[in-house]
């Protein structure tokens, strides 16, 4: 009995610590003036037209549409290593959409990662990079969204178990990995510059995917844009640096605008996750805006170079996998690994062959590989999937032979990374 008023005061202090951080901070006092002023500069056709492209820059209907659903009328459930989570309905339906909200609750939500009654939001929501977004650039996403036709369909069920679904344990992740906050040009930098940093950082949300998570889902600093394999997806985003190390290492301004504009550079190609992105967001994108962020991404600093792999026996790469490139790959990617120009892609020097954990490539031989379809590149040519035909030391075999020749430089893999890959989702 002794031990309750100390429970008592424990209780109490997290309920005060709830309320002063996970409480509702917009103001549902707003006049009833403001509002319909507030209402009618939504209705705004030019802000519509800029919400819209801003929306597609930050990709939204990717996570907010489910397959052959309605755009941005949610449905699609969003794996994570703690369980699957909602991606709510965001067309202005009042019942299970947007329509009660208000900018200020809209904003909350962007900039500070809570719900519309103040609930922590899940960072499988992003709004990790997008609480970077202006204000008014948020004013315009929200005019947008609101201007959708309203579309009746509710969320699918939190699949999160005990006790990830929690909300007030996230105080503790939020305390460690979230830090609301605008961005803020940097005066010692080009408008250019800024652009791109604004874009890759906040709307295009670039880190979500290209850093390492760690065991509770959480980004450090010093990762941001180091590469990182996807939570649940089992693909690799890489490194962006195009300095020394980089991921991107070589790669031109050119080589990054041609990759997310077409789909397909001189360098390689789109795959995966990334194809979506690029079939979704950045083709619609202006060349200026695409031209900043390969601006800021060239500016990302130089990596520590990985020592040398030890190298490949003959017998487990040299002999039968050079023979099985040779037999299914050299005709379309060149017997000097270098492919053919705007058609099929090099695998010399290519950033998914030689990322680190060799997921990439494993995933590709396994699935083939289909790049995205573009204004730009409108009848791409596609790689037919191998899972059938090879087994699992064959395709061990091949990937090691393609890692460690021309001027490729990556680790051997092994048929237990192809088996467990075998057995991975296929989107």
């Amino acid at each position: 009995m002794k031990r309750w008023p100390g429970a008592l005061i424990v209780l109490v202090l997290a309920a005060l610590l709830y309320w002063r951080y996970a409480g509702p901070t917009s103001d549902p006092q707003t006049p009833l003036a403001q509002q319909r002023a507030d209402a009618a500069a939504l209705r705004d056709p030019a802000l519509i037209a800029r919400g819209k492209y801003l929306a597609t820059v930050g990709d939204c209907a990717a996570c907010h549409t489910m397959l052959g659903g309605t755009r941005y009328a949610g449905g699609r459930s969003l794996a994570t290593p703690f369980g699957d989570v909602p991606a709510p309905n965001i067309t202005p339906d009042p019942d299970t959409g947007l329509g009660h909200w208000s900018f200020d609750d809209f904003w909350q939500a962007l900039h500070d990662g809570k719900g519309r009654h103040g609930e922590l939001l899940y960072p499988v929501f992003s709004y990790t990079s997008f609480t970077r977004v202006t204000r008014d650039d948020a004013r315009a996403i929200f005019a947008y969204l609101q201007s959708l036709p309203p579309v009746p369909q509710a969320a699918t069920p939190l699949g999160l178990a005990f006790p990830y679904d929690v909300r007030s344990g996230l105080l503790a992740w939020r305390a460690l990995y979230f830090k609301a906050g605008e961005f803020r040009p940097d005066p010692a930098r080009s408008a250019e510059w800024n652009r791109g940093a604004y874009l890759v950082q906040g709307l295009g949300h670039c880190n979500e995917c290209h850093a390492p998570r760690n065991a509770f889902g959480g980004i450090t600093q010093n990762g941001r844009l180091t590469g990182g394999q996807i939570p649940q997806l089992e693909w690799y985003a890489p490194d962006l640096s195009t300095r020394r190390g980089g991921g991107l290492e070589g790669w031109s301004a050119r080589d990054i605008v041609d990759l997310l504009q077409r789909g397909q550079s001189a360098k390689g190609a789109a795959f995966g996750p990334m194809a979506e992105v690029v079939y979704n967001s950045t083709q619609h994108m202006t060349d200026t805006d695409l031209q900043a962020m390969a601006v800021y991404l060239q500016s990302l600093p130089p990596r520590a170079v990985a020592a040398a792999p030890a190298p490949l026996s003959l017998a487990a790469s040299g002999g039968r996998g050079e023979k099985i490139y040779t037999q299914h790959c050299a005709d379309c990617h060149g017997t000097d690994g270098n492919g053919v120009a705007g058609i099929y892609p090099p695998l010399n020097g290519n950033t998914s062959v030689n990322e680190p954990t060799g997921i990439n490539a494993i995933r590709s031989v396994l699935l083939g590989g289909f790049p995205p379809v573009t204004a730009g590149n409108p009848r791409p040519y596609s790689m037919p999937p191998y899972a059938q035909p090879l087994s699992d030391d064959d395709i061990t075999a091949v990937i090691s032979y393609i890692r460690r020749s021309w001027s490729n430089k990556a680790s051997a893999v092994s048929p237990a990374d192809v088996a467990k890959l075998r057995q991975a989702p296929n989107d």
